[in-house]
């Protein structure tokens, strides 16, 4: 045994296994070295025929724990011969091993390490066995002999619990918000993946899916051709659609489908036929794409050029969220179209009313550019239209929770053209940004640019009313025009993914019911914005049936806004009051109620100070109180001390 040890010294001496030492350890067969952690196996012992015992070894390896191959041909180490079968002569001399080693650089002292390990066996006469060692391998080595490593082997210590699994996901189709695979209704507003609402529009039950709908509790309608037919000829609204406008979408969908989609007129049409509004009481307005001529009187030859050159395109971008395909353009001006000849339509009195139902919106798009969703103003195209039909007064009322920044920028020189919108705006950090209470118009304009921002999100019904009392209405009568738009945009319609806001069907319903009173009920009802497919059927469909007088009159007395929108309503009238002398009295009676509401918060943060706050006289007792303790103890103390003295 001491010539074993002596032996491997003088082999670590040599740094021919790189500072190796092997040691034996005997433990169920296994070898393992102290300074690599390398283990041999001793897989089985063969008795030759002089009577010594030959082992049979095969490397293990720390990392893995499994065999691996010695004997690779690439490696610049010296490997020892796996399978020592080799005949020891009878003086006790080496065996001879019988294998090829792969580097003859290290043939000498591959001899020289099987001698010294025969003789080491020879000597323990107890269970010797024959070790198999590798140096370690430098990267160029390991890059080199990359072919000849077992690609199964490689990855053998790494086994994952539960291999990666790709989540499926699927997009609500009433407000686009993405859901995972394994539900069934939308997270975001509970529509149903399978949902009915394309087909029976807001009828359709957000909760089930399309063929569980009970077709008994859908509005009865009818379909014979003889009723249609008489309430054309005794109809008074008039509705604009073509389904050539559902061509308009974008070609490569991005992280989610874009919220200005083709199922946004499919929802509302499948409302007004379920409800038997259109077809069946509304009188349909033929499509037509509007000419040059005519979009010359509101956009710039820059804009319609731009806009024209789509049809050569398959998809393209004016701003990174407005997209336009081959058939952007066509789409467009059938929208144009359509809003041009029902306000002609109207103003003439073929028509009492009419609903334009088209897209893409408009109101975004200004005298050059167009952004927003939007590629043709539809409404000052409208506004044209009536005045050139003999309107000398046009009223636009936009109601969409973004500012119509392109209808201003065309109107805010005209006089002819009063433009007031309600919007949120939030000191510019909402889209567009555009839209503050002070700017009124311009160029001998002031006053005919009317806009109530408001500062928050979640506006409801209660605070769009009561600016519509205050200032809209107000206006409107002083304005008294010939001819009525509004741009009603529905994202300001509770559930919308973009507005955020809470407006209900019966709010928007009030605001068209107030409208209708102006221009002898000559009033164009134009869609702009409006993004939950659910809102926008609904309010849609309740503004129509204003539009035709089956809704029943709301009340609107005693609103009371919250604290923000009457807030938003004083700085409108601060400033528009200077135009339109009918504020001052609103402005008056509102800026003492906004002084007793503020009277009532100084009193409330008052109370609540004294309540939160340490009275004086409580401090100032409690430092008494302690100190009289602390001092009747010191007291006590010393005067203990002192007797015991005594």
């Amino acid at each position: 045994m001491a010539d074993v040890c002596c032996k491997l010294q003088q082999l670590e001496k040599s740094q021919l296994i790189n500072d190796k030492m092997l040691t034996k350890k005997k433990n169920d067969g296994l070898d393992d070295c102290d300074r690599c952690g390398e283990m041999i196996l001793v897989e089985n012992f063969v008795i030759d025929s002089e009577g010594n015992e030959v082992s049979e070894a095969s490397k293990m390896t720390n990392l893995t724990g499994v065999k691996t191959e010695t004997n690779l041909p690439n490696q610049s180490e010296v490997v020892l011969c796996q399978d020592l079968n080799g005949r020891f002569d009878g003086d006790g001399s080496a065996p001879v091993c019988d294998y090829t080693c792969h580097n003859d650089g290290h043939s000498g002292e591959v001899s020289q390490l099987s001698a010294i390990v025969s003789d080491g066996i020879s000597g323990l006469n107890a269970d010797p066995a024959a070790i198999t060692r590798e140096n370690d391998m430098t990267l160029e080595d390991m890059y080199n002999a990359r072919y000849n490593f077992d690609e199964d082997d490689d990855d053998s210590d790494w086994e994952p619990s539960e291999k990666q699994t790709e989540v499926l996901k699927w997009f609500c189709v009433n407000c686009t918000m993405v859901n995972v695979e394994d539900v069934s209704n939308c997270e975001i507003c509970g529509e149903h993946r399978e949902s009915g609402i394309l087909r029976h529009g807001f009828f359709a039950s957000p909760y089930l899916p399309v063929e569980d709908v009970n077709q008994e509790e859908l509005p009865v309608t009818e379909n014979s051709e003889d009723s249609c037919k008489e309430s054309f000829l005794s109809s008074s609204t008039a509705v604009g659609f073509d389904e050539r406008m559902l061509l308009h979408a974008e070609v490569v969908m991005k992280s989610h489908p874009h919220p200005e989609r083709p199922d946004r007129l499919r929802a509302i049409a499948a409302s007004l036929a379920t409800a038997g509004i259109f077809p069946g009481k509304c009188y349909p307005i033929p499509a037509r794409e509007i000419t040059k001529e005519e979009l010359q009187m509101v956009h710039s030859v820059e804009n319609i050029e731009a806009v024209d050159i789509t049809r050569r395109m398959l998809a393209s971008y004016f701003t990174p969220d407005t997209y336009a395909n081959e058939h952007s353009a066509c789409a467009a001006r059938l929208a144009a179209g359509l809003c041009a000849d029902l306000a002609s339509a109207i103003y003439s009195g073929r028509v009492k009313n009419g609903f334009a139902l088209v897209r893409p919106p408009g109101h975004h798009a200004g005298v050059k550019q167009a952004m927003g969703f939007c590629l043709h103003n539809n409404a000052a195209i409208a506004a044209s239209a009536a005045e050139a039909a003999g309107a000398k007064k046009v009223l636009i009322v936009d109601w969409d929770v973004h500012h119509g920044n392109g209808t201003q920028e065309i109107f805010e020189r005209s006089k002819s053209v009063l433009y007031i919108s309600l919007h949120r705006h939030e000191d510019g950090r909402f889209y567009p940004g555009t839209g503050a209470a002070d700017e009124v118009g311009s160029m001998g304009a002031e006053g005919y640019c009317v806009n109530i921002p408001w500062n928050r999100g979640g506006v409801g019904d209660k605070d769009y009313i009561f600016a519509f009392e205050q200032v809209v209405l107000p206006i409107a009568l002083d304005f008294n025009p010939d001819f009525t738009i509004i741009s009603a945009g529905f994202d300001a319609a509770r559930g919308d993914p973009l507005g955020c806001c809470d407006v209900t069907p019966a709010g928007y319903a009030s605001m068209t019911q107030m409208l209708s009173a102006l221009s002898g009920g000559k009033l164009l009802v134009i869609l702009e914005g409006g993004y939950n497919l659910r809102s926008i059927s609904s309010s849609a469909t309740a503004v129509i049936k204003v539009l035709l007088g089956e809704s029943h009159v709301i009340d609107i007395d005693n609103t009371v806004p919250s604290k923000s929108g009457l807030r938003s309503v004083l700085d409108v009238l601060k400033i528009q009051m200077n135009f339109w002398p009918t504020l001052e009295t609103n402005f008056t009676k509102l800026h003492l109620k906004w002084g007793s509401y503020a009277f009532q918060d100084t009193r409330k943060q008052s109370k609540k100070r004294r309540r939160t706050g340490v009275p004086i006289w409580w401090r100032c007792g409690r430092k008494s109180l302690l100190y009289r303790i602390l001092s009747k103890q010191l007291r006590a103390k010393s005067c203990c001390n002192y007797s015991c003295r005594c």
